[in-house]
């Protein structure tokens, strides 16, 4: 096991988290990781992150809370500061995506750039730059200052390896072409073959256009100069494609980055204790319903749930998060829900999801399929009913339900009904199909075990970036 401390040597790293809750999470637990292995790193989180966390753990405006206090009585050397993602704290980043995503692209490299600076002037000993993978500047700062550039991917390296392929894609022309092709697509490096429906809700897309497009071509474009890729992936479970990738980039799974009890609190909204409740449901009658920190159903589709929730036979722990329809949305659920489920049901704005998952009670999980909520729901063995709804998620659905067979879809490539959802949750719940999936988990959940146990492919992994990032730094011109 490498640890820079103890070797005298002691890399100091700039971290900025893309300013999404599925994003700061791994990115936070990324940096505990890296201080518990000797690094100093100086944590960068937007101005409005910070206000939200702060908030969310009762702290009033909140915004001189220190986000790493916890960490470093613990003993790491974790430095934080904030910066300003270019609009106003108190802005509804929810309502107004574009508005939000334009700021990230064309804005807030400005006030990375200042900063990292100031940095790099008072902290000569600066080595990296790492940043997710999103953004669409890393390589050129790093640049500018003299730092190596680390990319964080926090998807699967199956979304990574379709993105920096891209150009396969429209060579092929099974994206942004006029007569585009619906066939499979089998020529990406370490893919044997995927669907269309299955590539990311970008890449299906019609218009191409988009601000959101802008920033995965840029933010690729900076991804294929980067001198190393940390992604929160397990190399069992991702095999050949993670091998494909290792042959193009210096590409290093350190998966699953995550913690049961973390130094850090990282949730933008205040958690629900739903342990009472719990504990007075019988082992495996619960389902967790919870659709993420960011994307939005419609009213409709909310509706339709929510009956086929009444019509099944389970409990229920349903995250309704305040914009989940939308920010204007009092309550999108249906006029009477919450009273005819009764004792049935428990309804909460945020929870401690991994304390959800991880109790008896809790028997299957409704999930967006986003990837921190797969990765712990792997590691709780609770089988998942899939709704993609955004981005990595349809990509992420194929490897839950199709690859690794732990989970079912709610209404694939289907509009949400009532009786469909009933149905599909009495069969994950209690159904043959149900039952296989919580066989296979148990498979992977110990491939996720063996990987981060010491001497797994993810404790190596970790420790050979560090001793290549090492070597990379003596062989580097020293900065004037």
């Amino acid at each position: 096991m490498v640890n820079m401390e103890k070797d005298g040597q002691k890399p100091h790293a700039i971290f900025i988290a893309y300013p999404l809750q599925g994003h700061v999470i791994p990115s936070v637990n990324l940096a505990l990781k890296l201080a518990s292995k000797g690094f100093t790193i100086t944590f960068i989180n937007t101005e409005c992150v910070q206000h939200k966390t702060s908030k969310a753990r009762g702290g009033g405006d909140g915004d001189d809370h220190d986000y790493f206090a916890g960490a470093r009585k613990a003993g790491l050397d974790i430095r934080y500061k904030t910066i300003s993602d270019g609009l106003p704290v108190e802005f509804d980043r929810s309502l107004n995506h574009d508005q939000f995503m334009n700021s990230l692209l064309h804005v807030f490299s400005a006030h990375v750039e200042i900063l990292v600076g100031k940095i790099v002037k008072s902290e000569p000993s600066v080595t990296c730059l790492i940043a997710d993978t999103y953004f669409v500047w890393p390589s050129t700062i790093a640049k500018k200052f003299g730092l190596l550039y680390v990319s964080f991917w926090t998807e699967p390296a199956l979304v990574f390896s379709i993105y920096y392929h891209l150009h396969l894609l429209k060579t092929n022309c099974h994206f942004a072409c006029h007569d585009k092709r619906e066939d499979p697509i089998d020529y990406i490096p370490g893919v044997s073959s995927i669907e269309l429906t299955d590539l990311t809700s970008y890449l299906q897309d019609t218009d191409i256009s988009t601000v959101c497009h802008q920033i995965i071509y840029k933010a690729f474009d900076q991804a294929k100069v980067a001198d190393f890729v940390i992604s929160n992936s397990v190399q069992e479970l991702e095999p050949n494609v993670i091998s494909a990738l290792q042959v193009e980039k210096p590409f290093y799974t350190v998966g699953p980055i995550f913690s049961t009890k973390s130094l850090v609190a990282t949730s933008l909204w205040s958690e629900s204790d739903c342990n009472h409740w719990l504990n007075t449901k019988p082992d495996g009658s619960v389902l967790y319903v919870s659709f993420g920190s960011y994307a939005h159903v419609s009213k409709e589709e909310i509706v339709e749930i929510a009956k086929g929730i009444q019509l099944s036979n389970a409990n229920i722990v349903w995250v309704v998060r305040p914009d989940i329809v939308s920010s204007d949305e009092v309550d999108p659920l249906p006029d009477g829900f919450r009273e005819e489920m009764g004792e049935r049901g428990l309804i909460v704005q945020w929870c401690r999801q991994m304390e959800v998952l991880k109790h008896p009670a809790v028997g299957g999980f409704l999930t967006h399929c986003g990837w921190n909520s797969i990765m712990e729901t792997i590691w709780c063995g609770v089988p998942m009913l899939c709704f993609p709804l955004y981005t990595d998620e349809f990509t992420n659905r194929k490897l839950v339900v199709d690859d690794w067979m732990i989970g079912m879809d709610l209404c694939r490539r289907k509009r949400v009904t009532k009786d469909g959802v009933a149905d599909n949750i009495n069969r994950l719940m209690s159904g043959k199909e149900g039952e296989e999936c919580r066989v296979e988990i148990k498979k992977v959940r110990k491939a996720l075990e063996n990987a981060i146990a010491a001497g797994g492919s993810s404790d190596r992994n970790l420790d050979r970036f560090i001793v290549d990032l090492t070597n990379r730094t003596a062989a580097k011109p020293h900065r004037i």
